[in-house]
C-alpha cells in the first residue's frame, strides 16, 4: 500500500502535467495562481484511496481525482468573492490580486477544465462518474446559497446548519470517495457506506474549520481570525451560542451580528467572549468528535480487510485534529 505522502506526490505530479494555459493569458494566470497555492489535496487523495481500497487501477482514477481538485478550487475562487475574503492559504485571494470580473471568469474556466479531465475517462465508466460529479456540484452550490441566506437571519437551527455544511463541504468529500469506489467496481452498499463516511467526516472537518476561525492562530490558519464572526456566518459555534444564550448574552449576540457599524475587531472579541462564557469551544469539540466517530462507524461496515482502511482513518483523523 502507498502512503498518504505517496498519494500527495501523485496528485501534485498530475496537476503539474495539466496545461492551465491559453489566450488571453489574463484569464489563465489566475487559474495557475490558484492551483499553485497548494492545499491539502484531500479530495483527490480520497478518490485515489477509495479506488485503492477496492483494488482498482490507479490510472483509471487519476483524471477524475484531478477533476475533483480543480472543481474544488473553482468553488473557492467564487466563494472568496461571495464571502469578501482577502486571504486564501495565507495569500491574496484571486479577486483581490486581480479583480472580481477576472476571478469569476477564471473560476468558470476552471469548471470547464474539470469537465475536460472527466471526459478522458473510459466510455463505460463515464456515465456513473458524471452522475456523481454533477450531483456533488449541485449540492455544493445549494450549500453555498444556504450559507449566504443564513448570513441575513438570526433564526438558524442546528439541523439547518448541518444540512448546509453537509452540502457545501461534506458533499465533495463524500462524492470524491464514492467516485473512486465505483471506478474500482465496488459493491453499491460499500460505495454508499464510504459516501456516508465522507459525509460525516466532512461535517466534522467543517466544525473544526469553524473552531479554527474563532480559536486558531492567524499565522498558522492563513485566514483572518474571526472572519466568519465578522461576516455573520452561521458556524456551529454561532448557531449553538444563539441556542444556549439567554438574557443579556442573547441580546448582545444579536446586536453584534446585526449592527454593521461596530468595529470589526470589537465585534470579534466580544462575540468570542460570549462563546467562552457558554463553553462553546468545548461543546463544538465534542460535536466534532461525535461526527467523526460516526464516520468511523460507517467505514467499519465496509467489507474489506481492516488494514486496507488504515490510510483513510489516518487522513481523516489528521483533518479533524489539524491546527490550520
Amino acid at each position: 500500500m502507498l502512503t498518504i505522502s505517496d498519494y500527495n506526490k501523485i496528485i501534485e505530479k498530475g496537476l503539474k502535467e495539466i496545461s492551465f494555459s491559453g489566450n488571453p493569458s489574463s484569464l489563465y494566470d489566475p487559474v495557475n495562481y490558484m492551483m499553485s497555492l497548494g492545499g491539502k489535496r484531500i479530495r483527490p487523495i480520497f478518490t485515489l484511496l477509495a479506488n485503492e481500497l477496492f483494488g482498482g487501477d490507479m490510472e483509471n482514477a487519476i483524471k477524475p481525482a484531478l477533476a475533483m481538485e480543480v472543481f474544488h478550487n473553482f468553488t473557492l475562487v467564487h466563494d472568496d468573492i461571495l464571502d469578501r475574503s482577502e486571504l486564501r492559504r495565507g495569500n491574496a485571494t484571486v479577486h483581490k490580486k486581480w479583480n472580481e470580473g477576472t476571478a469569476i471568469l477564471s473560476g468558470d474556466v476552471m469548471l470547464v477544465l474539470a469537465y475536460e479531465l472527466l471526459s478522458e475517462i473510459s466510455p463505460e465508466k463515464l456515465p456513473v462518474v458524471l452522475n456523481i460529479f454533477n450531483a456533488t456540484a449541485k449540492k455544493v452550490c445549494e450549500g453555498q446559497q444556504l450559507d449566504m441566506m443564513y448570513e441575513n437571519t438570526d433564526e438558524v437551527s442546528l439541523d439547518q446548519y448541518i444540512e448546509m455544511i453537509g452540502k457545501k463541504t461534506a458533499a465533495l468529500f463524500a462524492g470524491s470517495l464514492k467516485m473512486g469506489a465505483l471506478l474500482a467496481g465496488s459493491k453499491p452498499e460499500d460505495a454508499e457506506n464510504l459516501y456516508l463516511f465522507g459525509h460525516y467526516a466532512g461535517i466534522a472537518f467543517q466544525v473544526q474549520d469553524d473552531l479554527l476561525d474563532a480559536y486558531g492562530e492567524a499565522g498558522q490558519w492563513g485566514k483572518k481570525i474571526g472572519g466568519d464572526i465578522d461576516s455573520n456566518k452561521k458556524t456551529f459555534l454561532a448557531v449553538k451560542a444563539l441556542e444556549l444564550a439567554e438574557g443579556d448574552n442573547l441580546k448582545e449576540l444579536k446586536y453584534l451580528s446585526r449592527n454593521k457599524e461596530i468595529d470589526s475587531e470589537m465585534r470579534i472579541l466580544k462575540t468570542i467572549s460570549i462563546y467562552n462564557s457558554l463553553s462553546i469551544r468545548k461543546i463544538s469539540e465534542e460535536a466534532r468528535d461525535m461526527y467523526f466517530n460516526t464516520a468511523l462507524d460507517c467505514l467499519q461496515k465496509i467489507n474489506v480487510k481492516e488494514e486496507r482502511k488504515q490510510n483513510l482513518k489516518e487522513i481523516a483523523g489528521a483533518l479533524i485534529n489539524r491546527e490550520r
